[in-house]
């Protein structure tokens, strides 16, 4: 049996942009992907603190040291720069081997999304 489990989560982030007139997904920054074990075009969970929005999309890596957190194409009308977002990613594994597993959880400085 296979089950979805937490992989990676980036807790809380401040959204830093949100541009509509893109083609969609989520830049993030490269730092805070390899942190919490995230690549490009990985398909993310969010979850916005703010006003509760909950949304899925797909990753670009964004400049390394940035901080950039920018929500792209639709996903930009669920928040708004200055929103805590949590962003999540799932993995299907064995039962066995996810009792054990451990995902990849970073808890980003909200006022710089840098790593602390």
């Amino acid at each position: 049996m296979f089950i979805e489990v937490l992989k990676s989560k980036i807790h809380r982030v401040t959204v830093t942009e949100a541009n509509l007139n893109y083609i969609g997904s989520i830049t993030i920054d490269a730092d805070l992907l390899d942190a919490a074990n995230l690549i490009a075009n990985e398909k993310v969970s969010i979850v916005n603190n703010n006003n509760g929005e909950r949304f899925e999309t797909y990753i670009i890596k964004g400049e390394r040291g940035s901080g950039v957190v920018c929500l792209n194409g639709a996903a930009a009308r669920k928040a708004q720069p200055g929103d805590i977002i949590i962003i999540m990613s799932y993995a299907m594994m064995d039962f066995e081997e996810a009792k054990t597993f451990k995902p990849a959880v970073v808890f980003p400085d909200t006022a710089t999304n840098k790593l602390v």
